[in-house]
């Protein structure tokens, strides 16, 4: 069963609208953009810099009571007539707003409006990217960056020229950043993408990103063979991760497979078995 989609996570960018959604229970989504898959059966919200001390962070969630269609005006009768007045707008009521635990905190403060996932993803999220939930192939990678503990951003928001892209992921390095994509054999065999993906390439080159692809062949049997040592490959040649240390983390190869390459004055974990 395919449950993508079953909970939204969607922006919450102003006061104004976090009391309505505690108070009154309703949170609103223009129908013209409302996101794919739809509709969703749980809500959670990520809270911009208007919120400071809970800002970049999903804290709030709740289960889908039911999604009315109205206007702005009947939204807002108060509101003074202006262009947005015949907007239609999906009203959603919750049963309740709940407080997660342990918030999911975005590492770069990332401006997100919404990321389609499942109840599973969400009640096991750490971080804002375990959230996403847009191909098998993807979670591999993802796996593999966190094992590693290498700071990929997934679904990473990127304007070049006239045009806009979603990266599968974007790792920062101190010298340039890489976009790593993770191709499904559908992409390879389908000859309608091959300008589009020509011009991508090309935008992408032209703002200074790196590239590298990997199919699903690859990522299903060489992720620890070929995909990671290409990736940390590429990392290491950008002069390492950026981050806030002294020293950027590079990696190198061993017998047993990747290793990283502490900072200065890192030391290495202790095993206390008690």
């Amino acid at each position: 069963m395919d449950n993508r989609g079953e909970f939204l996570v969607a922006i919450m960018n102003n006061w104004a609208d976090f009391r309505i959604l505690s108070e009154d229970l309703w949170y609103r989504i223009p129908v013209a953009s409302s996101p794919k898959p739809w509709p969703p059966t749980w809500l959670g919200f990520y809270q911009t810099k208007v919120f400071k001390d809970e800002a970049f962070a999903v804290k709030y969630y709740g289960r889908v009571r039911g999604i009315t269609v109205k206007r702005r005006y009947e939204l807002f009768p108060n509101e003074s007539p202006n262009p947005k007045s015949d907007r239609e707008y999906y009203q959603i009521h919750l049963h309740s707003l709940d407080r997660l635990r342990q918030p999911i905190y975005s590492r770069r403060m990332r401006r997100i409006v919404f990321i389609p996932t499942t109840s599973d993803k969400f009640h096991k999220a750490v971080e804002i990217n375990d959230l996403y939930d847009e191909s098998p192939l993807e979670d591999r990678l993802w796996a593999e960056f966190k094992r590693l503990d290498i700071a990929a951003e997934r679904q990473w928001y990127l304007k070049v020229a006239n045009s806009r892209y979603y990266l599968d992921f974007a790792v920062f390095c101190q010298n340039g950043a890489v976009d790593i994509e993770a191709d499904g054999d559908t992409w390879h065999t389908d000859p309608m993408r091959v300008p589009q993906d020509n011009r991508r390439f090309n935008d992408l080159q032209s703002a200074g990103w790196r590239i590298l692809r990997f199919n699903g062949e690859q990522i299903h049997n060489a992720v620890a063979d070929y995909c990671v040592p290409k990736i940390t490959e590429m990392i290491n040649g950008l002069g390492g991760l950026r981050e806030e240390r002294l020293v950027s983390r590079t990696f190198y190869p061993t017998s047993e497979g990747i290793v990283q390459q502490l900072a200065l004055f890192e030391e290495p974990m202790d095993y206390d078995p008690d």
